[in-house]
């Protein structure tokens, strides 16, 4: 099955790659592997998930603003490759998480992207990943994923 078969599976419909909103590049392709800038959270309405995880975003709405940083990278990834079927590996995320100084259940909010990862690409979904807690990200948003992809030529 290939990958378009299955985000349509799991009703996943891409938006479109988000332009950059600085003097970056959303991805670079270096030695086999696919460099993607970090992602921020944007709602489907395309409106930005903004707060603080700890004060006014749940644990849900974080995983939910990972799950949705998730779907803005495979959207870079379609972008820069053509095809999500060159990704061979999912090699590791390093998540931000907009957070109070007592907030210390980041790596369940990187899970909502995580998780994506591994629904979408299977084994090879499963990768190493930081998730660690800031006091602010661009934009006020709740969270901000990047990562790098193994990729097939």
């Amino acid at each position: 099955m290939s990958i378009d078969q299955r985000l349509s599976e799991l009703g996943i419909t891409l938006p479109e790659a988000a332009a950059p909103v600085a003097s970056y590049v959303p991805a670079v392709e270096a030695g086999g592997l696919l460099h993607i800038s970090g992602q921020i959270s944007f709602a489907e309405d395309k409106s930005l998930i903004t707060g603080r995880l700890g004060d006014d975003v749940d644990l849900d709405g974080g995983i939910a603003a990972a799950r949705r940083c998730g779907i803005m990278l495979l959207a870079q990834m379609k972008a820069a490759l053509g095809s999500l079927d060159r990704v061979e590996r999912i090699v590791k995320l390093g998540v931000f998480v907009n957070s109070t100084p007592d907030f210390t259940d980041q790596p369940k909010v990187a899970n909502g992207a995580s998780e994506l990862m591994q629904q979408v690409f299977g084994d090879a979904g499963r990768h190493a990943r930081s998730a660690v807690g800031v006091t602010v990200l661009p934009l006020g948003v709740a969270v901000e994923v990047d990562a790098i992809v193994a990729i097939r030529a």
